[in-house]
């Protein structure tokens, strides 16, 4: 197979005429964990900064509810990923977490594989501990929940009142 990024045999560097081909970036999938935290038959969801630049997310949640959760890092289970991520963005410590459901979340800028995990068993209080990513988590009951929620928050919350482990989403 021909490569034409090597300059051709019998020539010199000053008198190449062949280009590397620009080659587009394939777009990756990524992995993301949402942790529904329930305590007392309320959910912990915290407001996204309305700056997109500052909510800081592919699939562009900039002023939604969301539940903690973030990015997998290369190594860590979805339960690691689920302590880290719940502690380094409201100072809970969690004790034990289940995951209760997968789903896809995409737009025309990401794709995520999110797996939701469910914990009651914690340790701490809701702190704003990335006041340039969420400004305020607040505790709501399944009756009172915000309008605006975050679409991978969404499909964890749809699949946990279904009793789902996955939905297709459509």
């Amino acid at each position: 197979m021909k490569n034409n990024n090597t300059i051709p045999k019998n020539t010199t560097p000053a008198k190449q005429s062949v280009q590397p081909i620009p080659i587009p970036e394939k777009k990756k999938i990524g992995v993301g964990i949402g942790i529904l935290l329930m305590k007392k038959g309320k959910i912990l969801l915290g407001k996204r900064h309305d700056n997109p630049i500052k909510a800081d997310s592919e699939l562009h949640g900039e002023g939604t509810w969301t539940m903690p959760g973030g990015k997998l890092e290369y190594g860590e289970t979805f339960e690691e990923g689920a302590v880290r991520e719940t502690f380094e963005e409201t100072g809970i410590k969690l004790n034990k977490t289940k995951i209760i459901c997968i789903n896809e979340d995409k737009n025309i800028y990401a794709h995520y594989v999110t797996i939701g995990l469910y914990c009651e068993d914690f340790e701490g209080y809701p702190q704003v501990m990335e006041p340039d990513e969420v400004t305020e988590w607040r505790w709501f009951t399944i009756s009172e929940m915000p309008k605006k929620i975050f679409e991978p928050t969404k499909n964890v919350l749809r699949n946990y009142l279904a009793n789902k482990f996955y939905i297709e989403n459509k």
